[in-house]
């Protein structure tokens, strides 16, 4: 080396039995690479950084790819390659005379490393590679496969086609990273297009300087960018959930005056509440807020109990007012069977009429004709009552049938809407 050791712990470096501070790793004619004395002597200067002048910094280069992405509930879970470059001035030896030998690999425990601190994370169970790369001029390459569980900030309001933004800090007193961030996007993308439910759309980053005291870090700060893949839940949550949607819409198409009906949308809601206790384990379960999808099925169920709601109205209009044969107040005639059936476009057969026929006056007839003239005339009364009732009940089945049409259009705007609102949204989210 060509600058002198002339510090005191640079003295200690020289007092070596290799003499490091003036002389590269040595090599044995018929051994391929610098000999197990010579890196010895380097093993024993693990303590100590490694450098002949330490007035020369020691820069820590640091790199990751990103391999996949474990799972996003509460927090995230990554599986990422972390590579650390230095510089060792110690193991530093020729080729040529190290039988063309131009890299080997040593234990990790037996030489210096640089102190990176991974900051934003909860825990850190990953098992460090033991080995390290070195070439022959003295750079050291250490992978390492961390498995980092990082408490980000999760955004679940737009799932499933949320965004998350997860931050990793790596500090040390001198650190810089070894590719650019552009780079490592493209790294991480080749590993993760095909890899579980989420897609990395980017890896941001920045450089900067934090001061404790006297001490200055170097702070690298990565924001990796990720996004959710929906077509798991498109096909499992929102077209199962339409699909029922749509049968109680088509449900409406039952006979008003059919008990069938409300069972049948009974039986709906039992199902669409199982659907959405099946559904709880799929949705994510954070203290930030309800995602939209949550309140979609809600919302959803709502809307079938207020169409469960709707029937019982007109099962009690076609049965219990008709059952007590009263006149439909002239009110309802005037607002429903008028306004309200004109608005909707709703026809029905006119009113037969029904002859009535009366014996001739100052005909005599006798006894017994008049004996059948009066039954026939019981017979005619009953006749009539019963057209009455059926006149009545026939009423207010217009009624009913002209209020079941009027909310069933109501119920298709308000699902219509809801709808629209829904996937106008969700288009937003896609397209960012």
């Amino acid at each position: 080396f060509k600058k002198p050791c002339l510090k005191p712990l640079s003295l200690l470096l020289c007092l070596t039995p290799m003499s490091l501070c003036h002389s590269k790793l040595s090599c044995k004619e018929g051994h391929s690479g610098p000999t197990y004395e010579s890196m010895q002597d380097v093993f024993d200067l693990k303590p100590f950084r490694p450098a002949v002048n330490l007035s020369n910094p020691t820069i820590a280069n640091i790199s990751f790819t990103l391999y996949a992405v474990l799972g996003v509930i509460i927090s995230s879970l990554f599986l990422m390659n972390l590579l650390q470059y230095w510089h060792n001035e110690f193991l530093v030896w020729e080729p040529d005379e190290c039988d063309g030998v131009t890299r080997i690999s040593l234990p990790v425990m037996h030489l210096w490393s640089p102190d990176i601190i991974v900051y934003d994370v909860d825990d850190d169970v990953s098992q460090a590679c033991p080995y390290v790369y070195v070439n022959h001029t003295g750079h050291i390459r250490w992978d390492r496969m961390l498995r980092l569980v990082s408490a980000c900030n999760l955004k679940i309001f737009s799932f499933p086609f949320d965004v998350q933004n997860c931050t990793f800090t790596f500090g040390s007193y001198m650190v810089s990273p070894a590719l650019t961030f552009i780079e490592m996007s493209s790294n991480s993308k080749r590993y993760l297009e095909a890899s579980g439910e989420w897609e990395l759309v980017d890896i941001l980053g920045e450089t900067s300087i934090l001061q404790f005291g006297i001490d200055e870090w170097d702070i690298i700060t990565f924001w990796v960018v990720i996004k959710r893949r929906p077509v798991l839940y498109v096909v499992n949550l929102l077209i199962p959930s339409s699909f029922l949607m749509l049968i109680d819409i088509l449900s409406f198409y039952l006979p008003p005056h059919s008990v069938d009906r409300a069972s049948f949308k009974m039986t709906l809601i039992l199902g669409y509440t199982v659907f959405l206790l099946i559904m709880n384990d799929l949705l994510p379960s954070t203290a930030n807020g309800t995602p939209i999808i949550g309140i979609y099925f809600s919302v959803c169920l709502a809307l079938m109990v207020i169409s469960l709601l709707e029937t019982v109205i007109i099962t009690n209009v076609l049965h219990h007012n008709s059952m007590k044969y009263r006149e439909v107040p002239n009110w309802v005639r005037v607002v429903v069977l008028k306004h309200i059936a004109n608005l909707i476009c709703y026809r029905w057969p006119e009113d037969s009429q029904l002859c009535q026929q009366s014996l001739l006056p100052g005909t005599a007839a006798p006894p017994e004709l008049q004996q059948i003239c009066q039954y026939l005339g019981d017979l005619r009364d009953h006749l009539t009552s019963l057209k009455k009732e059926s006149e009545l009940q026939e009423q207010w089945c217009h009624v009913g049938y002209v209020l079941d049409f009027l909310l069933f259009r109501i119920y298709l705007l308000l699902i219509s809407c809801y709808a629209l609102v829904i996937i106008f949204m969700w288009c937003i989210w896609i397209s960012q």
